[in-house]
């Protein structure tokens, strides 16, 4: 059903991918938008046992896009590095294909939510002030990792 990886000597292992998803802040979220387009939105996540969790507004584009179609692609890469005395960017990406859902589980979306606020927030305590605040507003997204690549590029 998924595609082979055309450029397989680049390829990276299934170990090398998950550490890339557990490490990036950040990766780019593509659903099936209005009228067919693609839509794709920088999104914060956190990784966790073959899926990917993001926080999200309980309306908006997304969710209805979601809501006409669950398949999604995910995309991460990491900063890149140069040799030195070389002008190439050598850069480590991951690209996910799986469904996606919203998590109704209120206990589910708690453990979520607090997750991915201790991913991004030193201070527990802040997180937990934010939880309190906030969590009746936030929408907890589920990705199930269906197919996962990546490969090591380099731009020369």
């Amino acid at each position: 059903m998924f595609r082979n990886m055309r450029r397989f000597k680049q390829q990276i292992s299934q170990e090398a991918c998950e550490e890339l998803l557990r490490r990036q802040p950040r990766g780019v979220l593509a659903l099936l938008g209005d009228d067919d387009y693609p839509y794709a939105l920088p999104m914060d996540y956190i990784y966790e046992d073959g899926r990917i969790y993001f926080h999200c507004a309980q309306t908006g584009h997304k969710l209805d896009a979601i809501a006409r179609c669950d398949k999604a692609s995910f995309c991460v890469m990491d900063e890149g590095y140069r040799v030195e005395g070389d002008w190439a960017l050598n850069i480590t990406s991951v690209i996910v294909f799986g469904r996606i859902r919203r998590i109704t589980d209120e206990a589910e979306m708690l453990a979520r939510v607090r997750a991915l606020g201790l991913k991004y927030n030193p201070d527990p305590q802040d997180v937990e002030r934010e939880l309190r605040e906030s969590l009746h507003h936030v929408c907890v997204l589920e990705l199930t990792v269906e197919h996962m690549t990546g490969k090591l590029v380099n731009e020369k």
